[in-house]
């Protein structure tokens, strides 16, 4: 699957946007306008105005309809989820080549709002994997105490874990030191 630098980077953008909700002990990751800001300029999303209040709440309402998008059992329910977003964003794709980067597509209207900005360019990205069969790239960790959510990038759709070097490895000396105490009985 063919995926542009765009369409990276609206991934990159929808997973650490779902991992900034508050969940078992985890702290909110967007508790304010300022952290909204930081999470903007840290993924270059561009055509943003100032950001407010209205735009942390519309934002924190899109992230729950993004981390439903990832747990949704089939493409059938992860569609439908997708033509909500992107629907309700009033998508207007239009070619573009800003800041350096070479022609690519942006899917918000002009003008936009920093939820219907990530609903239209995240949204596409993600109904990209449910047209090429690939929803199920969309996942969780299987670490029992993380849930963070990832998007499975390998060629053989075979990482289990939203980092290898911590909760995939955490996992594995778990599993090594259970076994050497059950070896040594």
């Amino acid at each position: 699957m063919l995926i542009t630098h765009d369409t990276r980077c609206a991934l990159d953008a929808v997973v650490d946007l779902v991992n900034t909700a508050p969940e078992d002990g985890v702290a909110e990751g967007l508790p304010d306008v300022g952290a909204l800001r930081e999470f903007v300029a840290g993924h270059r999303i561009s055509d943003v105005g100032t950001l407010s209040e209205l735009d942390l709440s519309a934002v924190r309402r899109l992230r729950g309809r993004f981390a439903a998008v990832f747990a949704a059992p089939d493409a059938r329910i992860a569609a439908g989820l997708i033509n909500e977003l992107v629907a309700a964003a009033g998508t207007t794709p239009r070619l573009t080549d800003h800041d350096g980067y070479d022609w690519h597509v942006h899917y918000f209207a002009p003008g936009a709002s920093v939820a219907d900005h990530l609903a239209a360019d995240c949204g596409m990205a993600l109904a990209f994997f449910v047209v090429a069969g690939e929803q199920e790239r969309l996942r969780r960790c299987e670490a029992p105490d993380c849930r963070r959510a990832f998007v499975d990038l390998s060629r053989n759709r075979s990482r289990r874990y939203c980092d290898s070097r911590t909760c995939g490895n955490r996992l594995h000396v778990a599993a090594y030191r259970a076994r050497r105490k059950e070896a040594a009985g």
